[in-house]
């Protein structure tokens, strides 16, 4: 079932299933959708949340206390039909918990809440871990959210770039089958922008680490139109987009990362894995600000 939010500005939509973002419209811009309509023909999804995991593992597999479980690249919680937790004009909550089924992948007891919060032209998403149960619980999460570019009529792919509010240095660390290799490439050299087109992820996607910017905007040079993920505290990203020709363009804040081809197999010592103890929470948010 499909939620929305709605100020004088903007109208959001958020579908229970998976509580993904599906729509954000400018209202006072002609309507201008910002999200990308999840089109089979490229990708068929809009703004999946990454959950119990961020990325791969490999042979999509991980050891526990010396049992194995399979679980699919970023997880389940896309694919799940989360509870309404709480809903009014401008936000809007769900909750998600561990199942019998859930267990069978994840031995872990948790509660996920996910909220979406309008104000302006800014939505604010904020994610809340708790473990009820009485062991430790080990996850990571992340987001996925894919941006229409170009967002209007005339423009291209190569039109748009992205900008950091600052001048960055960083490599980008390259993925092999969706794990990561332990080998760089050189990404940006003190730049604010970096110029978008299809050639920038014939290696997959962009993931960079430990970077010192606090957001991203995905700008138009020809019309000015943008959209700014801001990510403060998060020590990963992505930017990603299918292939050549497919019109949208993700940024992606990650609490969490893919396994590295030589890793160890167990999910405590998984690069970006997170702990919390029993009765412990785990509270972070990013924005998104449609201009």
């Amino acid at each position: 079932m499909t939620y929305y939010l709605e100020n004088e500005q903007c109208r959001v939509g958020i579908n229970s299933h998976g509580a993904e973002l599906s729509s954000f419209v400018r209202k006072d811009l002609n309507d201008l959708e910002y999200i990308w309509p999840a089109d089979p023909a490229f990708w068929n999804r809009h703004a999946p949340v990454l959950f119990p995991i961020v990325g791969r593992l490999p042979q999509d597999q991980y050891q526990h206390e010396g049992q194995t479980y399979s679980l699919s690249q970023h997880g389940f919680a896309r694919d799940q039909e989360f509870a309404l937790h709480s809903h009014s004009g401008t936000a809007i909550a769900f909750e998600l918990r561990a199942t019998e089924e859930s267990r069978t992948r994840f031995p872990f007891e948790f509660l996920l809440r996910i909220t979406y919060r309008l104000a302006g032209p800014t939505l604010t998403i904020g994610w809340e871990v708790e473990n009820p149960g009485t062991n430790e619980l080990l996850f990571s999460i992340g987001a996925h959210p894919a941006f229409r570019c170009p967002l209007q009529e005339g423009e291209t792919f190569a039109d748009y770039e992205f900008v950091f509010d600052q001048p960055t240095t960083a490599e980008r660390y390259l993925l092999e089958g969706g794990l990561l290799t332990g080998q760089t490439e050189p990404l940006l050299h003190n730049q604010e922008v970096l110029p978008l087109s299809y050639e920038l992820f014939a290696q997959d996607a962009l993931v960079l680490k430990h970077f010192d910017f606090t957001h991203v905007t995905l700008r138009s040079r020809r019309s000015g139109r943008s959209v700014r993920v801001r990510f403060d505290g998060f020590p990963y990203l992505g930017l990603w987009t299918k292939g050549p020709g497919a019109p949208f363009v993700c940024i992606e804040p990650w609490q969490g990362i893919a396994s590295s081809t030589t890793g160890s197999p167990e999910l405590a010592d998984k690069e970006g894995i997170l702990s919390l103890n029993p009765g412990q929470q785990f509270v972070t948010s990013y924005s998104i600000t449609v201009e």
